[in-house]
């Protein structure tokens, strides 16, 4: 059985996301930060991490950027977790006695106008699990929880209003993380390079260094900064393109970008998958 680890507690969005990626015949290892997520897997403990840098509406998880220099691990998959948002009670609580929702600031905000109409005043906590275990103690049916429905599954939470957020067209977008890079490149199938580095102290150096993929047309479908945790002072860049490095223009764009910077890497080559 695979052992999967992630950020957070069970029942949390990452926990979600580990069944949606990898099917619920696996183990999942609940962490308090993401970087313990990685060392589970850096000394062999968990075969995968599985770590969240994008949502559509908060966007960029910084603190995972920060950890990226450091990190020992390939990016081997990717995977899109649809955020559904669920107001949760206890046994005997009906929608209409909760009158304080305790859930993480941005579960709070992505569900702000449904909170106002139902006149729900929010209660931000450390995260949404947690939040769910929370009122699962307290037992008190004029407090609910907003999170996931494997949260409410988890601590015996009734479901009082499903698809709570405000858009329904929420996402995640999370990176599994593994030991080793060994996957297999397959004809007709799309994937995804990652890569970082840092530019030379010369004039235009970022546009020479990522003019090569435009020279090879080589899709660039994003460009982050970042500073480094502890390098205030030094910038480095996080990009993804189309294709794999057995692709002769891919090789070619990164042989030209290596000109520009003085440190790179690549932090993997993954099937791309499309969010639906």
């Amino acid at each position: 059985m695979l052992k999967i680890s992630y950020q957070g507690i069970a029942g949390a969005y990452s926990h979600l996301a580990c069944y949606g990626y990898f099917g619920k015949d696996i183990e999942c290892i609940g962490t308090e930060t993401f970087e313990d997520a990685m060392a589970l897997v850096e000394n062999g403990k968990a075969d995968y991490a599985l770590i969240p840098i994008e949502n559509k509406t908060a966007g960029r998880v910084s603190e995972f950027y920060g950890l990226i220099p450091q990190m020992k691990l390939q990016i081997v998959g990717e995977h899109y977790q649809k955020i559904e948002h669920y107001l949760l009670g206890v046994e005997g609580s009906r929608i209409k006695d909760i009158e304080y929702a305790y859930s993480h600031p941005q579960g709070l905000a992505q569900c702000r106008e449904n909170l106002k109409n139902l006149k729900i005043k929010p209660v931000a906590q450390f995260d949404t699990a947690g939040s769910a275990k929370e009122i699962s103690q307290l037992q008190n049916i004029k407090i609910g929880a907003i999170a996931s429905s494997l949260a409410g599954e988890t601590y015996g939470l009734k479901v009082l209003k499903a698809n709570i957020q405000d858009q329904k067209d929420n996402f995640t977008r999370f990176i599994v993380l593994s030991n080793k890079q060994d996957i297999e490149i397959e004809p007709n199938q799309e994937y995804i390079t990652s890569i970082i580095f840092k530019v030379k102290n010369i004039p235009s150096a970022l546009y020479k260094a990522i003019g090569g993929f435009a020279n090879n047309n080589i899709n660039i479908l994003k460009i982050e900064s970042y500073i480094p945790l502890g390098k205030p002072k030094e910038s480095r860049f996080h990009i993804d393109v189309d294709g794999s490095m057995e692709s002769r223009c891919v090789k070619e764009s990164v042989e030209e970008l290596q000109k520009y910077v003085t440190k790179f890497k690549i932090l993997g080559t993954y099937k791309k998958n499309r969010y639906l």
